[in-house]
């Protein structure tokens, strides 16, 4: 039997919503005006789960949604990150949580990760100041972002130890990065840990924009994305959503979203965009209904990763 998973809220108490929006674009690709314009068609389309960090856009984006949700704050889930540069230590969590604080003109965040894992600075460490925070009203929910399982699991045994819990993991996942279901989505159910991943587009590649020659965007544009995604077995992948896509009719960035939103762990993928026009298809997944027929037909697309134990038989 599955076991029930975090279940977030708001701070008027209403559930949040079942796609997530990434503000990583906010003061950057997208500039102040083009990030309403997203802010308000994700609103439009009832989504009140965001994500910000403190670095991104050299605070950019943590100022520009600060903005946009002081109007409606107790109806957002605002989320943020500390720890990507600097590492988990207590002072350097604090430090930036204050800058947070400070670009985001709030007092308090819904949920603060930890952005990545930090194997220099002892968990009790980290996990004692998360603890704080939470136990001041500064933060509601503990997260990781970009742990492996194992780690997860050792961060959790401290938390636990201090009377807490970590409530939500942001992990890599799409179409043509199923890796987390090795390990970590089973985890996460087993512990009772939200899923919200990200880049469910593969970095744009899912949306079928670099099967043409005109196809601009990261994995064009940035080496590492390029070194992620530039496998020709993904470029195959990208290309046979698409052929499902066009005879569906549809964009093949609302089947990406989609399917990753309709794993049986029900995760809150984290869609983004530099435009409200590039964000509509990925925005169009919020009302797709994905058949368990379709669900499948899209998952044969893509290689299966082996188990935690390699027994390809038992996979």
């Amino acid at each position: 039997m599955q076991k029930p998973y975090t279940q977030l809220t708001t701070r008027n108490g209403q559930s949040t919503s079942r796609l997530t929006f990434g503000t990583m674009q906010f003061g950057g690709n997208a500039d102040a005006s083009e990030s309403y314009a997203m802010y308000e068609a994700v609103r439009h389309a009832g989504i009140t789960h965001f994500d910000t960090a403190m670095g991104y856009t050299d605070g950019r984006s943590e100022k520009l949604i600060g903005e946009f949700i002081k109007h409606e704050r107790d109806n957002i889930f605002l989320a943020t990150k500390v720890g990507y540069v600097g590492g988990a230590s207590r002072k350097n969590i604090i430090t930036q949580f204050e800058i947070c604080k400070r670009q985001l003109q709030e007092d308090a965040v819904d949920l603060l990760y930890m952005h990545r894992f930090d194997e220099d600075v002892a968990l009790e460490e980290t996990f004692e100041t998360l603890t704080e925070l939470q136990s001041s009203g500064a933060i509601r929910y503990i997260g990781v972002s970009n742990y492996a399982a194992w780690q997860v699991m050792k961060a959790q045994g401290v938390a636990k130890s201090l009377g807490t819990k970590i409530d939500v993991i942001q992990p890599m996942y799409s179409l043509v990065k199923r890796q987390a279901e090795v390990e970590i989505i089973p985890m996460a159910q087993d512990q009772d840990i939200r899923l919200i991943p990200y880049s469910p587009l593969g970095a744009g590649l899912l949306t079928g924009k670099y099967s043409k020659s005109s196809g601009i965007g990261r994995l064009s544009e940035d080496a590492r994305y390029k070194a992620r995604y530039d496998q020709p077995w993904m470029h195959k992948t990208a290309n046979d959503l698409a052929e499902i896509a066009a005879d569906m009719g549809i964009a093949s960035a609302t089947l990406a979203v989609a399917w990753a939103a309709a794993h049986p762990a029900q995760p809150s993928p984290i869609i983004s965009a530099r435009s409200a026009l590039q964000l509509k298809p990925s925005l169009a997944a919020v009302d797709f209904e994905m058949t368990q027929e379709l669900y499948e037909q899209i998952t044969a697309l893509s290689k299966s990763p082996a188990p935690a134990t390699d027994r390809l038989e038992e996979g």
